[in-house]
């Protein structure tokens, strides 16, 4: 089939919340592959070393995401599945933009962990981002190491601020939905609903400032619909392993949920029992922290497919 795409100006407004209310912007096949433009996670407007996040940025207007996409057939109950074919950087240089945001990130008070003390300087670094890497300053280059930090499917009724992540998807801040990637998620209403952006050029662990190298895209996502395949929380799978994402505050339940998920998974389709699973993943299993900053935490538990 040939590539569709989804334009900014095909676009229009951009959506701060994932849910089922919206107007599709684009419909499709399943099958089919979508060119996206993707805005930064600030839609744009820290332009430079001297802006002030908190002048320039609406806290109710960040995370604008691309969409919804509607896919053709797919229902409640179906499994929605993407596949990542590339991330590409666009717009005028310096695109990636990093900073520090008052009364957010991993390290400072925040308006869920009150305290008294003010907040951290305002500061932004733009950088250089092309495939080849990211001139983070004079001296240093970042391999640039794209992934999703945002992609999810509409709840079946209520709709989620774009900056959360939870069993739809949302803001989890996994590296791991990457290109060369497939990431599962629920179908919870007609056609799925696709929400995508907030794509960055490369993150750490945890994403502890709250900000990763945040870039504008356009990202190639193949999508299919897997039917009658009811997932609670989504997945994802490479050629070398399989992880389940777990999503909640406190960090230790986003852990417990991805476990519990991939061992589901393991007993489902893979053969194990489910004490087996229990006892075998203490000893192979892998935790992936997404992000220690947004409303609910994000950590992805996963086992080598060579074990399966």
């Amino acid at each position: 089939m040939a590539t569709r795409k989804l334009s900014i100006d095909q676009q229009g407004d951009f959506r701060y919340t994932i849910g089922p209310y919206a107007e599709p912007v684009l419909e499709i096949e399943p099958g089919e592959t979508v060119a996206v433009e993707t805005v930064d996670a600030f839609g744009g407007k820290i332009t430079g070393d001297q802006d002030r996040p908190s002048e320039a940025l609406e806290g109710s207007h960040l995370n604008p995401q691309s969409g919804p996409i509607y896919v053709n057939g797919a229902e409640k109950g179906d499994t929605f599945r993407v596949t990542i074919e590339s991330i590409e950087p666009r717009g005028p240089q310096p695109r990636g933009t990093t900073c520090l945001v008052p009364y957010f990130g991993g390290l400072t008070a925040t308006d869920r962990t009150a305290m008294l003390h003010d907040s951290l300087p305002e500061q932004v670094n733009m950088s250089d981002v092309t495939t080849d890497g990211i001139a983070w300053d004079d001296e240093t280059t970042i391999p640039y190491d794209p992934f999703i930090g945002t992609i999810g499917t509409a709840p079946e009724i209520d709709s989620v601020s774009s900056v959360t992540p939870f069993k739809h998807g949302g803001n989890m801040d996994l590296p791991d939905v990457r290109p060369g990637n497939e990431i599962h998620l629920p179908v919870n209403t007609d056609g799925a609903l696709l929400y995508l952006g907030d794509c960055h050029a490369a993150q750490g662990d945890g994403e502890l400032c709250g900000v990763a190298v945040e870039i504008p895209t356009v990202t190639m996502i193949t999508v299919d619909v897997i039917p009658d395949a009811p997932i609670e929380w989504p997945r994802i799978e490479s050629d070398e392993f399989i992880m389940a994402v777990g999503s909640m505050r406190l960090m230790e339940d986003a852990a417990r949920i991805a476990y519990r998920e991939l061992i589901e998974w393991m007993v489902d389709e893979y053969g194990f029992e489910t004490y087996d699973a229990y006892m075998f993943l203490s000893q192979v299993g892998s935790v992936r922290l997404g992000n220690m900053v947004d409303p609910n935490y994000t950590i992805g538990a996963s086992v080598p497919k060579s074990y399966l």
